[in-house]
């Protein structure tokens, strides 16, 4: 491994340390969505899943 390789590992385990406390304090204070806000999220997905389907097919 060199040094910069080193300098990442590092940077990356001081981001897990630095978020995970506050990550875990919006998981548990965060907002529950009902049945219609996750339809809102559903809905576009699949429609963009259906379109990339499509292109795939025309090709």
């Amino acid at each position: 491994m060199n040094w910069m390789e080193i300098i990442s590992a590092l940077a990356l385990v001081m981001f897990i340390i630095v978020l995970l406390p506050a990550t875990r304090n919006m998981m548990k204070n965060s907002a529950r969505g009902t049945s219609a806000d996750w339809m809102g999220f559903v809905i576009p997905v699949v429609v963009v899943f259906l379109f990339i389907m499509f292109l795939v097919k025309l090709v």
